[in-house]
């Protein structure tokens, strides 16, 4: 029974590296698949870095198959020249001078060239000198010659000189281009573009291979990272759940539910999301980065200068705002906490809200919380979506620099065209990870501010561990229970109860009261061993609570509180509620002592009757239930705290009565503002200021006509 303590605003994330460090540390169960996952990772980005250079080679392949073999032109003329060399000229002269056929201006001219080659020894000169003997005389002198098994006749190697000659003489590329179609059909096939279909083959199946395990080893890292966060998850949500049940209640006090739910909600689930995707994409981005780098000054450094020049300031640009994120997605999380717990409150003090009209201040205070909100996500959300927009436009104007740059290398003939298109691909491997890499480390920042949220929460101080050196068992004890000159704070500036002492025996009614803020609740706090007492002690059958576990107290008793609770289930599981082999017969007993049966025998499905915040249940006949839960757990110590003060008269009467059942047998506390409930009781403890000040029964202290006195008078002055 937690008094309701005000709402702690949660620290900032400071330290980054301690709180990464602490995780790390906290997954090492997890730590040899997540070594797997993030090895497949970099696996699958060298097969991406070796893929581009396959790529280029491959295109090449294609390239050059598109274009004439213009080598075997260069081969056809190399067999052209052996014929026309100086022995064979000289050899063929005399017949040429005796031939008829032949035009006197060609032998002339002939004589002429055969001459001027005696003298020349450059090839060049030597090209233009055979470029000029004449069409007749070179069919005399040339030979039928074989090239891949293709026949070339004399009359075709002749046609084919000619052509050859005019595209030296043509300025124009593509009408030198244009020409090759002209060349004799012998020739043409021998030249004609051929794809190496063989080697097409190999690179395509290579290639294919390499994209699907790098698709493969990606998928196993995906799914193994999954699997590793979300157990990671699985795990730290149940030591939260653990860490709930050991920490004092004055942790609660302080810290609203809201802020709690949030670390154990919203936290939770940012870490995990974040190791799943940050991780493995930090270690691919990096490997792809560094990666491409080698590989690009590998294929050529010119351009691979030119692509780490272009993309430099990106660098900048991510370092800039990776400083300045980190605080505002540190105070996105606490800003969600705060919203959160406001929220929360407000929701279930919604009635109070507008029955004291207080629905302008609320909005008011969600509108300054929400705008807080806003503020933090869309500082955060905002430098971390830059990311995005400026590597795309440096990887742009990284492929606008490569090709420019590439255009102009293969021009010269130093690259070939597989180079660029292998560039292309390397300049986004090199710029997409930068920003991978920044989205990956705001991803971590987020990720250390939640953790040290929730591990704030984990380290948080918990109830002094309990030795439990006797333990009572609730069929044998007897009832007796006593407070020996009893202290308590709940913090050491502030005493509340101040000298505390009191016996209750057996099977008594014993009826604590007291103006608000005595002591009363606290006491019952106390008795429950919600809070270790600072002095005296407390005994149930001679044996000290502090030699008794809080789960063994616990056992021995049965509470009524003021706030009925019952959660989303069947009547039956209400009433059972943590109770094993309760029969229905001993579930309909306890509800006919009561006086509920007539009302679960009315609804439709009896005892099998789901109640949620939707049903129309009385407070009354919620608190019938809370009493008939009592009556099934059968403790010997009773609490009824407030029991009837949600009711109504009529009502209190059928609800008295059944308590009165319930206290039968039992050693009964009764905590009650409205004394006409507590005249029958065997002792009333008058408590002010944490001390008993008057007790006795009803009768002895009226005819005191003290404190007692005054406080039931009072309640019936017109």
């Amino acid at each position: 029974m937690p008094r309701p303590g005000g709402f702690k605003t949660p620290e900032k994330s400071k330290d980054f590296f301690g709180s990464m460090k602490r995780l790390m540390h906290n997954l090492r169960p997890w730590r040899i698949i997540m070594i797997i996952a993030l090895i497949l990772a970099m696996v699958s980005a060298i097969l991406a870095l070796i893929a581009p250079n396959k790529l280029s080679d491959f295109t090449d392949v294609i390239t050059k198959g598109l274009s004439p073999r213009t080598n075997k032109l260069e081969e056809i003329g190399k067999k052209i020249k052996q014929n026309l060399n100086k022995e064979n000229l000289k050899n063929k002269m005399l017949s040429i001078s005796k031939n008829q056929n032949i035009k006197l201006s060609d032998k002339e001219k002939f004589t002429k060239v055969l001459k001027e080659l005696q003298n020349s020894n450059e090839d060049d000169e030597k090209q233009k000198l055979f470029n000029e003997i004449p069409e007749d005389i070179l069919l005399e002198l040339l030979e039928d010659i074989k090239i891949d098994n293709q026949i070339i006749s004399v009359k075709d190697q002749v046609k084919m000189l000619q052509i050859l000659k005019k595209m030296n003489n043509e300025e124009k590329t593509e009408k030198a281009l244009k020409l090759i179609d002209e060349l004799p059909k012998s020739i043409y096939n021998i030249i004609k573009p051929q794809i190496d279909m063989k080697k097409i083959r190999k690179l395509a199946y290579l290639l294919i291979t390499i994209y699907l395990l790098s698709t493969l080893f990606h998928y196993i890292e995906n799914y193994s990272m999954t699997t590793a966060s979300n157990n990671f998850a699985k795990n730290l949500r149940s030591n939260i759940s653990i860490k709930i049940n050991k920490l004092p209640l004055k942790y609660f006090d302080s810290h609203e539910a809201g802020d709690i739910l949030s670390r154990v909600t919203n936290d939770v689930d940012t870490i995990a999301q974040n190791l799943n995707n940050s991780l493995a994409t930090l270690v691919t981005s990096i490997t792809l980065f560094i990666g491409s780098i080698i590989m690009m000054f590998i294929t050529n450094w010119i351009m691979a200068i030119t692509a780490i020049l272009a993309s430099l300031v990106g660098f900048v640009f991510m370092f800039i705002i990776l400083g300045k994120s980190q605080k505002y997605f540190s105070t996105r999380q606490e800003e969600l906490g705060n919203i959160n717990g406001f929220i929360e409150e407000i929701y279930s003090g919604h009635n109070v809200i507008k029955a004291y009209n207080g629905t302008e201040k609320a909005i008011a205070e969600f509108s300054d919380l929400n705008n807080k909100m806003y503020e933090a996500n869309r500082k955060s959300i905002f430098l971390s979506s830059l990311m995005q927009p400026i590597m795309g436009f440096v990887g742009n104007f990284g492929y606008v620099a490569v090709c420019i740059v590439g255009a102009l290398l293969t021009f010269n003939g130093e690259i070939t065209f597989g180079v660029i298109v292998a560039f292309m691909i390397y300049v986004r491997l090199f710029t997409n990870p930068l920003s991978q890499i920044a989205q990956a480390m705001t991803n971590l920042q987020s990720t250390a501010a939640a953790s040290e949220r929730v591990y704030e929460f984990l380290d948080e101080e918990e109830m002094p561990k309990e030795t439990g050196k006797i333990h009572l068992h609730r069929h044998k004890v007897k009832g007796n229970i006593e407070f020996r000159h009893v202290k308590f704070g709940y913090d050491k500036k502030r005493t509340i109860i101040k000298d505390f002492s009191a016996k209750a025996e057996p099977g008594q009614k014993i009826a604590i009261v007291g103006p608000t803020g005595a002591g009363k609740t606290t006491m019952v706090n106390l008795l429950m061993k919600f809070y270790d007492i600072n002095g005296g002690d407390i005994l149930i059958d001679g044996v000290s609570t502090k030699d008794l576990t809080r789960e063994n107290i616990h056992k021995l008793f049965i509470m009524v509180l003021q706030d009925t609770w019952l959660f989303d289930g069947t009547i039956r599981d209400n009433i059972k509620f943590n109770q094993e082999n309760i029969k229905d017969q001993d579930i309909w007993r306890a509800c006919r002592t009561v006086g509920v049966d007539h009302f679960i025998k009315t609804l439709p499905d009896g005892l099998d009757e789901v109640l949620n915040d939707n049903e129309t249940i009385s407070s009354g006949q919620k608190q019938l239930l809370t009493i008939a839960r009592g009556m099934i757990e059968d403790a010997p110590f009773l609490i009824l705290d407030e029991a009837t003060s949600n009711v109504d008269t009529r009502t209190e009467e059928l609800v008295q009565k059944a308590m009165d059942k319930l206290m039968e047998g039992r050693t009964s506390f009764i905590i009650a503002h409205r004394l006409s409930t507590i005249k029958n009781a065997d002792l009333i403890l008058v408590m002010n200021d944490g001390n008993i000040i008057e007790q006795g029964s009803h009768e002895e202290l009226i005819k005191k006509n003290g404190f007692y006195a005054e406080l039931y008078n009072s309640q019936f002055q017109k």
